[in-house]
């Protein structure tokens, strides 16, 4: 068995490697490359749990980043339990092979309630006090306080929200090489999401080199460590992000054909699910529309074929084309065109927005949201309006973080669909000498980490 480590470096494409990339311009001249054929909703929870198991959607079942859970009337998005993927994973194929594999999650998703041996993945305190704290969970337990030790807390509000920064990703990296210094797994998976935040800010054709010169500087002091190591390396990516200019907003659309059933509560609007005939959960370019009334999924399929920016509307034989037919899904799915991405926003008076809207709020969304990526540009003094509230956060009163934009037009990139351009698709580069074709499956990404593990 061959020590490997596979390296999520997200978002990158071969468009993005080069002169400020020399690590990764190394890396990809030295060794063989492919590229993915990303699986449909090309989405973080979906790509991640197609490539340790093998499996589309309609075998492991993670549809999206999130869903409508049927039998709690809840949208959620971002759970962590490693039971929601229904697939057996990577781990266990390798662990039948050889009990003594062990495997280490360091930050990819669904690291939570997992049978891999080591784990880390990041989890807020929240307090009775409606605070929320920087703070990450390990398996075993001690491997946080080591860490938090050595590198520091977590640095949460660097890894998602408007001031992310390439901190998360350097302290992510830090925490691998501990993991391999002290238990030296057969696997390891390592997360690097910096790219995934400046890409949809400022789009692929935007000014990213820093951010490129930032995440080359981390991944090349992963890949000198590893390789000093004798470690077999994949490195990849989930998706590649495309520019977008045309926000969709498919729960307005609903609304306006009277699909949706809305709560007002202190003057703000909320959806009621169990009472609406249809309403959509959306995720970047990809977005589920539950029909409680299957007598109205004709008519609403027909509604959302004649929008603008929507690519494919897919009913049940369309899901079964791409591996979304599962229960978990919505009666139709929308992809969006490439220059195209759906908002979850629901509203229509920007003072009858729920109360969440402005705020950092994944799980309260019902949908996922890239304008908190954003400060509100009407804020005339955004730093000043930030600092109050952490003021009386830290002073003990309550506050709500009230700064998100929520003008959809700000966002540059996104992503969910498949490229047309081979050049902004998700890559693959491993320094195990074997040939590959030009492009794989994201289904054949499993065997590959077999084949790293367990080939001579």
């Amino acid at each position: 068995m061959h020590n490997t480590v596979m390296i999520d470096v997200v978002g990158l494409t071969r468009a993005l490697i080069g002169e400020h990339t020399p690590n990764l311009q190394r890396f990809l001249d030295g060794h063989s490359n492919t590229n993915i054929e990303p699986v449909i909703p090309a989405v973080t929870c979906t790509a991640q749990s197609t490539y340790l198991t093998g499996k589309l959607p309609r075998e492991h079942g993670i549809v999206g980043n999130g869903w409508y859970f049927r039998e709690l009337n809840e949208v959620w998005l971002w759970r962590q339990s490693n039971k929601l993927v229904e697939a057996p994973k990577v781990w266990h194929m390798a662990k039948a092979r050889d009990p003594s594999f062990t495997c280490a999650n360091t930050f990819w998703w669904y690291a939570m309630a997992t049978d891999a041996d080591i784990t880390l993945t990041p989890r807020p305190l929240y307090l009775a006090d409606g605070r929320k704290l920087p703070d990450c969970y390990s398996y075993p337990l001690d491997v946080r306080e080591a860490l938090e030790t050595k590198l520091g807390k977590f640095p949460l509000f660097q890894f998602w929200g408007p001031a992310t920064h390439i901190k998360s990703s350097e302290w992510i990296a830090d925490a691998a090489i501990y993991v391999e210094e002290h238990y030296q797994p057969s696997l390891q998976l390592v997360y690097l999401p910096h790219l995934d935040y400046c890409l949809q800010r400022v789009g692929p054709e935007g000014d990213i080199a820093q951010d490129l010169r930032d995440i080359d500087r981390v991944v090349g002091k992963l890949l000198d460590f590893f390789q000093q190591r004798g470690h077999r390396i994949l490195l990849l990516s989930e998706y590649g992000i495309m520019p977008v200019s045309n926000p969709v907003h498919p729960n307005r659309i609903l609304r306006d054909a009277g699909m949706l059933s809305l709560k007002v509560d202190l003057g703000c609007e909320y959806l009621d699910y169990a009472s609406c005939t249809a309403f959509a959960v959306s995720d970047h370019q990809i977005c589920h529309v539950y029909v409680q009334q299957p007598e109205k999924i004709s008519e609403i399929k027909a509604l959302f074929e004649n929008q603008p920016g929507i690519a494919r509307v897919l009913d049940d034989e369309g899901k079964r084309e791409l591996g979304l037919d599962h229960p978990r899904s919505g009666e139709l799915v929308l992809l969006a065109e490439e220059n195209s991405w759906f908002t979850y926003y629901y509203w229509k008076e920007e003072a009858r927005a729920p109360d969440f809207a402005r705020c950092v709020e994944i799980h309260k969304k019902p949908g996922y949201d890239p304008c908190e990526l954003f400060l509100d540009p009407r804020l005339r003094f955004p730093k000043l309006s930030v600092g109050a509230r952490i003021a009386k956060k830290l002073a003990g009163f309550r506050y709500v973080m009230d700064v998100i934009a929520t003008d959809p037009y700000l966002v540059k990139g996104q992503h969910g669909v498949s490229s047309s351009s081979p050049h902004a698709q998700p890559v693959l580069i491993s320094n195990y000498g074997k040939n590959m074709p030009e492009r794989i499956a994201a289904t054949d990404v499993c065997e590959l980490i077999l084949q790293h593990l367990f080939e001579e």
